[in-house]
This record gives C-alpha cells, sequence and structure tokens, in this order.
C-alpha cells in the first residue's frame, strides 16, 4: 500500500506556501485545484505541471487525466489536500504548475488581435472572470497593471476555469508605458468609462482589430491618467433602468462585441 504524505511532509509543506505570492513569485510555480484546472494545464502545458496532488479518492475520480501522463503524482491525506486549498470544500485534486508569465514587449512585437489590460483590478474572482471572458472571446493576451490582482492566486485560477492555461498573461505590466507602445505598434487601445465620450455600439470598423480593451478598478474605473492615453473612452449604452454594470459584466459585453466586429 502506497503512504500518503501528510501536511507535514516535505513537498507538501513546499507546495503549501504556493497558497501566498510570496511563496509562488519565490519559486515560480503556482497551484491549480480542481478537475478542470487540472485537466488544462496536462492537455495543454504539459511540460509545465511539475506534480500533482490528490486524495486517493480524487485519484480514483480523476483516474482517466492522470493515467497517460508523466507528470507524477502523489497521493495524500485529507487533511494535506486541505492545507493546499482556499477552498471551504477542498476538491482534492491539486496540480503544481510553473508559472506561465509572458513579457510585456511581446504585445508590442507581435499584438494580438484582441488583447485586455487590466489597472488596478482587486477582486481575485474578478481576475478569472475577465480572463475567461477573454479567452472565450479569442484573446491573446491579458495584462495586470502593477497593483493589480494576481491571477495565479487559488480564486483567480478557479474563477478562470482552466482559461489560464489558453492566453499569454503579463503581470506587474507599467500600463502608462505599455500603452503608449501599443498604440505606436498600431494597436486600437480603448478605455471602458461608463461616462466615455464614444458608445460601444458606434465604434464599427473600430473594433476591427488589433484592439487593445483597457479595464479599472472595480469601484474607481480606468485612472484617468491611463484613459488618456488610450483612442477613446469607450462607454456601453444601457436602455434599461440599471445605474451601472459590474466590470465583468462590462468586460464581457464589450469583448463579445469586438468579437463579432473581427469575425
Amino acid at each position: 500500500m502506497t503512504e500518503l504524505l501528510t501536511e507535514r511532509s516535505a513537498r507538501v509543506a513546499a507546495a503549501r506556501r504556493l497558497t501566498r505570492r510570496a511563496g509562488r513569485d519565490a519559486a515560480g510555480l503556482f497551484l491549480a485545484e480542481g478537475r478542470q484546472a487540472v485537466s488544462e494545464a496536462l492537455a495543454t502545458a504539459p511540460d509545465d505541471v511539475r506534480e500533482v496532488f490528490a486524495t486517493e479518492a480524487a485519484a480514483a475520480g480523476a483516474a482517466d487525466l492522470l493515467a497517460g501522463t508523466a507528470v507524477p503524482l502523489r497521493l495524500v491525506t485529507e487533511k494535506a489536500a486541505a492545507g493546499l486549498s482556499e477552498t471551504v470544500t477542498p476538491q482534492g485534486l491539486v496540480a503544481v504548475c510553473a508559472l506561465r508569465d509572458v513579457p510585456a514587449g511581446r504585445l508590442v512585437g507581435a499584438p494580438p488581435r484582441l488583447s485586455v489590460a487590466l489597472a488596478g483590478l482587486n477582486d481575485p474572482g474578478n481576475a478569472g472572470t475577465v480572463l475567461r471572458t477573454a479567452d472565450a472571446c479569442g484573446a491573446g493576451a491579458v495584462v495586470f497593471g502593477a497593483g493589480s490582482a494576481d491571477p495565479y492566486g487559488g480564486k483567480a485560477v478557479r474563477s478562470s476555469a482552466g482559461s489560464l492555461f489558453h492566453v499569454d498573461v503579463v503581470r506587474g505590466a507599467e500600463l502608462a508605458e505599455l500603452l503608449p507602445a501599443v498604440r505606436a505598434a498600431g494597436v486600437t487601445v480603448l478605455a471602458a468609462d461608463g461616462g466615455g465620450e464614444a458608445s460601444l455600439d458606434g465604434l464599427g470598423e473600430a473594433l476591427a482589430g488589433p484592439v487593445l480593451w483597457l479595464f479599472g478598478n472595480e469601484a474607481r474605473g480606468v485612472p484617468d491618467e491611463l484613459a488618456a492615453l488610450a483612442d477613446a473612452r469607450v462607454r456601453i449604452p444601457m436602455r434599461g433602468r440599471a445605474e451601472s454594470l459590474n466590470l465583468a459584466a462590462a468586460a464581457a459585453i464589450c469583448l463579445y462585441a469586438t468579437q463579432l466586429a473581427q469575425g
């Protein structure tokens, strides 16, 4: 019988440090919890998966995912698995993966047709949701500006539902430098702004691409100094009585409209 690793084992203790940003940055690794995240990691970036921790029950339930991989599987106790989770109900299946950061310069040298930049986004759930939406709409990259939530935190990874492994991720970018550079490279930069001078449904060919959408903090929006660097501040026309849209909803509408315009 295989001996189960406990919460005291060196491997589990090292992995547990990845639940904090400082630990992730120091090790260059992060945790992807749950069947969806582990499945996407193994399918999309198997060389970046260092090991998988699983309870006996979780390993049995994911036998189809794990059978054909050369990634080491470490069986752990329920308590050890709980220490690697940031949820109330741990799923018992966690992959240790290499950080997927790419340099901001990639957006200048080879701009995607659609990309997203986030200025001061605080909520990790929103971070993951925007990643997932960007992926669904065909975006090639999501930029997390300096001071934004860490896309490799547990809640963000879960909210991305595996999309973290599908798009390029840029962290800690100085947007005041990046935005002029991508505009000079031929990218149209659009800042989402409820009071913007341009209406989303009137942009026409401006959405044809390449386009970078800039979204701001959940409460304060895009800082004025960054919005001033965009080609336009864009509002979403609302014909109902809602006062405003939350960030995730606004991002979904803007990115879907761009997807349609780009064909």
